[in-house]
């Protein structure tokens, strides 16, 4: 047996969690640290998991997060040169474990796009004297590199802000109209909005295409032609002000 050999046969086991069987053929007196060895690399990443997601922990239990965990563990070794990278695929491990829990995996998603957000390329915000003169018809518009979004189809934005505040936490439960999470860092917090689907198809729209006319095409289609315009122009100012358009080229 060469050594690479050795080495796929070590992190096969370390990885798999059904037993002890298939462990490496290395000295005996080396075996003692086998178990050691896999309860620190299951632990480390079991807290990584519980730092991403600790509204998550929260909601569902310490007990019943820990399982999750231990099962994503167990499907999803790390493959990243760093654990900050570790969780990414963790919202579906958990809808798959509570397929009738569409508020979890929308919570695990929020939790896991503001700590990307918080960490994402700097931006400089637009100021006034940069629209001055713009070609609106020719304009593309550039979103903050913090940017994400996710479909919203409950109300998980306010479970978190009721478990981030360790307020009273409502019932998980699903929207009467799909709209959209909208996550971004301003200055040096990360932010979360929920969005109704017009806006949040508006947004999708320019941050697929990035023309301001398409933008604007979406929200006519969607609100006729005077209501479109209208909110094409109020969305722009709170996009600025929000920080989450933060260019103009044309």
């Amino acid at each position: 047996m060469n050594l690479a050999e050795v080495q796929r046969g070590f992190s096969d086991w370390l990885t798999d969690t059904t037993g002890e069987d298939g462990k490496p053929a290395i000295a005996s007196q080396a075996s003692a640290g086998f178990a050691v060895y896999r309860n620190n690399y299951r632990a480390q990443l079991i807290g990584c998991l519980e730092a991403s997601y600790p509204q998550v922990a929260r909601w569902i239990g310490a007990d019943a997060f820990r399982e999750a965990a231990i099962h994503h563990i167990g499907i999803h070794p790390p493959r990243s040169w760093t654990l900050d990278q570790y969780g990414v695929d963790f919202p579906d491990t958990v809808f798959a474990l509570y397929p009738r829990s569409p508020d979890l995996r929308e919570l695990a998603w929020i939790e896991w796009a503001l700590a990307e957000a918080f960490v994402a390329t700097d931006s400089t915000p637009l100021t006034t004297e940069s629209l001055a003169n713009v070609n609106w018809d020719a304009a593309t518009l550039t979103l903050t590199p913090s940017l994400r979004m996710h479909e919203a189809t409950t109300n998980a934005d306010d479970l978190w802000f009721a478990l981030d505040a360790e307020a009273t936490v409502p019932e998980g439960e699903m929207l009467d109209q799909p709209g959209g999470f909208v996550v971004w860092r301003k200055g040096f917090r990360s932010q979360l909005k929920r969005v109704d689907a017009t806006d949040y198809a508006a947004l999708l729209a320019l941050r697929n295409d990035g023309r301001f006319a398409a933008w604007c095409d979406v929200l006519v289609e969607r609100l006729a032609e005077e209501r479109g315009i209208a909110r094409a122009g109020t969305l722009l100012a709170e996009w600025i002000g929000a920080g989450i358009v933060v260019g103009v080229t044309m």
